[in-house]
C-alpha cells in the first residue's frame, strides 16, 4: 500500500473550515488505497479546542489514517493582535516547522512515502530540497497577489510534479502568471463527505432537537464570518432580511465578536430580538442538523478576487447536500457548480435588493425551495463528495509522477 504524508503546518483541530477538510480528505485517501499519515503542528490550541480528546471524532471520520505533531517554536500566544510580532511569529514557527520536518524524514526510514500532500508551500519549499518532484504534491488553495507570495508559489510549482487547483480560474491564473505545466494540474473543488448527510433530520425534527420554533422561516448562513480578515458579506444579508416581514436569520458560527457586531446591526434595524437565532460554534457532527433546520441557505460573498475567483467554499457543498434552497452571490469561483434556477439563485454580489427579492420568492414558492433542494442535493451527492474527489487525485498524482519521472529521464 502506498504511504501518503499529509503535512500542514496549521493548529489542529481548528475551529475553522480547513480543519475539517483536511481531516475528511486524510480519510478520504485512505478509503482510496493510501496509507495515510496526517503530520500537524505542535503549535498551541485555542481552549476551546484544547477540549477536544478524540480528533477523528470531532471531525466524524474513521480512524483510518494516524496523526503526528511535528515541533515548532510556537510565539504566536505572544504575538496577538500585533502586526509585526504575528509576522515573526509566523516566519519563526516555519522556520523551525521546517526544521523538525526535514529531520524527520532524513533521519528516521520509517517516515518515507510516495507521495508528500501539502496545502502550504514552505513545507513544498522545504521538502524539495531533500526530495525529487514526483513525490510532492501541492494542493493549492489561494493566489497570492504579492510579489513576494507570487514568487515563492512560482518556485514551488517548479519543484513539484502534481498541482491540485480548487476552482478553474485558479488552474488558469497558475499556469498564465506562474508558469505551471497544463499537464500537471488537476482542477478538484472541495466538497463532502456523504455519510454526513445521509440520515438528515426533517426539518421540523431538526428543530425540535435544536429548540427551534417550527412556525418561522428561516434564512441561515454556517460558519466562519470572515476569511483572511476579508468580510463573508453577512452583514448584507441582514440588511436584506430587514426588507422582508416576519423572517428569521439563523447564524451557525463565528468568532463571538463577529456575531455579536450582526446582533448589533439586527437591533439598529429594529428587527425582533427573538428572530436573531443565534447558536455559536458548533461541533463538526452537529452541522447537517442546523442546515436541515433552514429553510434557504446563504452564500452572500462579495466581489473580491479572492472570494470570485480562487474560493471553493465547504459550506456550499454541504448546503447542496442538506437539500436546501440556496441563494448566492452570483461568483465565477461557483458558476460551474450551482447553476441559477436548477440548484441555486444566484443574484448580484452585494445587491441587497436583489438578495431580499430571491429570498422573498423562496419563502413564498415552496415548489421552488423543493426543487432547487432537490437538485442541489443529487448534484452534490454524484459529483461532490470526497471519496470520489480521492480517486480522481489518485489517478491524476499517478499520472504526473509518471509524467515527471520520464521527463527526467530525457533530461539525463
Amino acid at each position: 500500500m502506498p504511504r501518503m504524508l499529509y503535512i500542514t503546518m496549521v493548529r489542529f483541530p481548528t475551529e475553522k473550515a480547513h480543519g475539517l477538510q483536511i481531516a475528511q480528505n486524510c480519510e478520504a485517501f485512505a478509503n482510496a488505497g493510501y496509507d495515510v499519515r496526517l503530520w500537524v503542528s505542535s503549535r498551541r490550541n485555542s481552549q476551546h479546542m484544547q477540549q477536544v480528546s478524540d480528533i477523528h471524532a470531532h471531525y466524524g471520520v474513521d480512524p483510518v489514517f494516524g496523526i503526528e505533531r511535528v515541533p515548532g517554536l510556537d510565539l504566536y500566544p505572544l504575538a496577538r493582535r500585533n502586526p509585526l510580532l504575528e509576522r515573526a511569529a509566523f516566519y519563526i514557527h516555519t522556520f523551525t516547522f521546517c526544521l523538525f520536518l526535514l529531520l524527520k524524514v532524513l533521519f528516521n526510514r520509517t517516515n518515507r512515502a510516495e507521495v508528500y500532500y501539502s496545502r502550504d508551500e514552505w513545507v513544498l519549499l522545504a521538502l524539495s530540497l531533500i526530495l525529487p518532484p514526483e513525490k510532492l504534491a501541492y494542493e493549492v488553495h489561494q493566489y497570492s497577489p504579492s510579489q513576494r507570495g507570487g514568487s515563492l508559489q512560482r518556485r514551488v510549482i517548479q519543484r513539484v510534479s502534481s498541482i491540485i487547483a480548487i476552482t478553474p480560474k485558479l488552474r488558469d491564473d497558475l499556469i498564465a502568471e506562474r508558469g505551471a505545466s497544463p499537464e500537471k494540474i488537476l482542477v478538484a473543488h472541495d466538497g463532502i463527505q456523504a455519510k454526513r448527510f445521509a440520515d438528515l433530520p426533517t426539518k421540523s425534527a431538526a428543530r425540535e432537537q435544536i429548540g427551534w420554533s417550527q412556525d418561522v422561516f428561516i434564512v441561515g448562513f454556517v460558519g466562519r464570518l470572515e476569511m483572511l480578515k476579508m468580510d463573508k458579506g453577512v452583514g448584507t444579508l441582514v440588511q436584506a432580511l430587514a426588507q422582508i416581514e416576519g423572517v428569521s436569520f439563523g447564524l451557525v458560527g463565528g468568532p463571538e465578536r463577529g456575531a455579536e457586531s450582526l446582533r448589533e446591526q439586527w437591533q439598529k434595524l429594529d428587527l425582533p430580538e427573538e428572530n436573531f437565532l443565534y447558536a455559536g460554534q458548533v461541533a463538526p457532527d452537529e452541522v447537517p442538523a442546523y442546515l436541515a433546520a433552514f429553510d434557504v441557505c446563504a452564500m452572500p460573498h462579495p466581489f473580491t478576487p479572492q472570494f470570485a475567483y480562487y474560493t471553493s467554499p465547504l459550506k456550499l457543498f454541504e448546503y447542496m447536500a442538506a437539500g436546501r434552497a440556496i441563494v448566492a452571490s452570483d461568483l465565477p469561483g461557483w458558476s460551474d457548480v450551482v447553476q441559477q434556477e436548477e440548484t441555486a439563485l444566484l443574484v448580484p454580489a452585494g445587491d441587497v435588493d436583489a438578495l431580499a427579492k430571491a429570498i422573498q420568492r423562496l419563502r413564498e414558492d415552496d415548489a421552488l425551495r423543493e426543487k432547487l433542494g432537490t437538485n442541489a442535493r443529487q448534484r452534490a451527492m454524484q459529483h461532490y463528495t470526497w471519496a470520489a474527489r480521492a480517486v480522481t487525485i489518485q489517478a491524476h498524482l499517478k499520472r504526473a509522477i509518471l509524467a515527471t519521472s520520464e521527463s527526467m529521464r530525457d533530461e539525463q
